[in-house]
């Protein structure tokens, strides 16, 4: 259960934990902890039988530039260490600035975060990030930050990878690194148009449901498959074409569907 798909569409916490039990989800992933304590969060998720497979927080200060966004950091470190999260994950988001220098900026960041993490005991993941603007999008771009912060692992997105690559190839090239994923499809064309967002690759991308778009899932599940990956898939979707609660289980049974 990506929580952030629903909390789109203005679900809340418990229609989050209701939905991951109705589709039969083995765990959960907290997208922030929408004001509730984070030992209620771990209550409500081990009570349903949902293991919490990750913290995701966000660094908004960071990205503001306010000069204290190192504290911002250490109360959500603090969250995931209550839950009991064994991984966190940073979206880092977009800045109108050169994608290159955006990255550097990013990783004198996790060089200060991942001390962080790890003196809490937690895995430190960055994930493949959309827009032509993003600083991690390909392998090669995660493989620079990690030179520099070894102990950075990667929450790989498929539907984000193929903002820049083949999400397949991009993935074979970051399985040894990759230890938890997020799922999600998209609406591919050659021309822009409204409602499309950019690409590093010159083509336009609209949100889709999984299976309905044209991502090779089908490709990706079975690499993931055939390269030993064993962690948790996030099903993610940002449209509103579909209620959260049903597209949700819609791509867990199509996701069911590719397994032998």
């Amino acid at each position: 259960m990506m929580t952030y798909t629903m909390a789109l569409q203005g679900f809340g916490v418990e229609d989050f934990i209701k939905t991951a039990v109705d589709c039969k989800m083995d765990g959960i992933d907290w997208i922030s902890t929408y004001g509730r304590d984070p030992k209620e969060l771990k209550k409500m998720s081990h009570d349903a039988g949902l293991e919490i497979a990750c913290h995701t927080f966000f660094a908004r200060k960071f990205l503001a530039g306010e000069k204290d966004w190192l504290d911002e950091i250490k109360r959500s470190i603090e969250d995931a260490v209550i839950m009991g999260a064994p991984v966190v994950m940073i979206p880092t988001s977009h800045k109108d600035m050169d994608r290159d220098a955006f990255r550097d900026l990013w990783i004198e960041a996790l060089k200060k975060i991942a001390p962080l993490t790890d003196d809490a005991g937690l895995i430190l993941t960055v994930e493949n990030f959309p827009g032509r603007k993003s600083a991690f999008v390909t392998a090669a771009d995660y493989y620079k930050a990690k030179a520099e912060v070894p102990q950075l692992k990667l929450t790989f997105d498929d539907g984000n990878a193929a903002f820049g690559e083949d999400p397949v190839e991009s993935f074979k090239k970051c399985a040894a690194d990759v230890v938890h994923a997020h799922f999600k499809d998209w609406y591919i064309i050659d021309q822009p148009k409204e409602g499309y967002r950019d690409s590093l690759i010159g083509k336009y991308f609209k949100s889709a449901l999984i299976s309905q778009g044209d991502i090779d899932t089908a490709g990706v599940w079975k690499a993931m498959k055939n390269y030993g990956y064993k962690g948790f898939i996030n099903i993610e979707y940002e449209s509103s074409e579909i209620k959260a609660d049903k597209a949700t289980q819609i791509a867990v049974d199509y996701l069911r569907s590719l397994e032998p």
